[in-house]
């Protein structure tokens, strides 16, 4: 397997719901062996691109390819894992045996032990499924959507509820699962997971992808730096002229610039006058995903 060889393809995928373009002409190449966060506000598209991804919908338009074939073929496969949101515990049933029946479902599955350890859950292998607490019933999920051994597998929102220490267990077992040269995409509203668990993080707003890049690639791309101070009754009307400003927003009586330069935005500002509470601090990955994604959407 090598990361030139394409796990994800969607060439110009459109999805509608009525009047509401939910997917809008994405075009995306996701290479064998990458991890690749998907991120984006409530209705931006996520869901929907995962859905068609899996092959769970189709697109209105446009193609999308799995190792360079319809998702439904790779599904059927066992190329291709997925823990979704909805999921209920299964009752009277021990996480052996769980992941062993899912496990023979496919044609060439992990070892049950090897899933388990994988998934950091060999020491409840014995437990029942419907008696674990939140974060040991993400980490069975997982071991569910690893069974089969796919070679790509996609979560949803996989650390959503969970608390902190729960957090850190699933990341440590998915980088496990990662480090063996297999594809993982996954979306979530935390933005540090994404910073700090992908190779590349996609932001998708309204349907369409607006960044693809690395954590910094991203934060570069829309302004390296902030700078910030009161406005103490001065008007904002020339600070979107200063060298290097890319944006600019008042909260309360503070400004804050987004800037390329800071440095010559501070010595351009000082020229104006008295700067009072001054502070200039690096892009973070929040300022970011906010510069990228306006306050409306319309993608479901």
């Amino acid at each position: 397997m090598t990361r030139t060889e394409t796990a994800v393809s969607f060439t110009g995928a459109v999805k509608t719901f009525g009047p509401v373009r939910a997917v809008d002409g994405i075009d995306l190449d996701i290479a064998q062996g990458e991890t690749v966060a998907l991120l984006g506000r409530n209705g931006a598209g996520k869901s929907t691109t995962i859905a068609l991804l899996l092959g769970l919908d189709e697109p209105d338009a446009g193609t999308v390819r799995l190792f360079g074939a319809p998702p439904e073929r790779a599904v059927r496969a066992g190329r291709v894992g997925a823990m979704l949101q909805e999921a209920r515990a299964v009752p009277r049933v021990t996480v052996r045996e769980l992941v062993s029946f899912v496990a023979g479902r496919y044609p060439q599955p992990l070892r049950v032990a090897q899933a388990l350890e994988l998934a950091g859950i060999a020491d409840l292998a014995d437990r029942r499924v419907d008696r674990l607490s939140g974060g040991q019933s993400q980490r069975v999920r997982f071991a569910v959507a690893l069974a089969g051994n796919p070679a790509l597998v996609v979560l949803d929102e996989p650390t959503a509820a969970l608390d902190v220490e729960a957090r850190r267990a699933f990341w440590a077992a998915m980088r496990r699962y990662a480090r063996r040269g297999h594809t993982v995409l996954f979306s979530t509203h935390y933005l540090e997971e994404a910073d700090a668990h992908a190779d590349r993080i996609l932001v998708v707003d309204r349907g369409r992808i607006v960044a693809d890049g690395t954590g910094e690639e991203l934060r570069r791309a829309t302004g390296g730096s902030l700078v910030a101070f009161d406005l103490a009754g001065r008007g904002t009307s020339d600070l979107a002229l200063l060298p290097g400003v890319r944006s600019v927003e008042v909260r309360g009586d503070r400004a804050l610039l987004r800037t390329d330069d800071s440095d010559a935005t501070v010595i351009a500002l000082a020229e104006l006058g008295a700067i009072r509470r001054l502070e200039v601090v690096p892009a973070s990955l929040d300022d970011a995903f906010l510069a990228l994604t306006s306050s409306e959407s319309e993608a479901v």
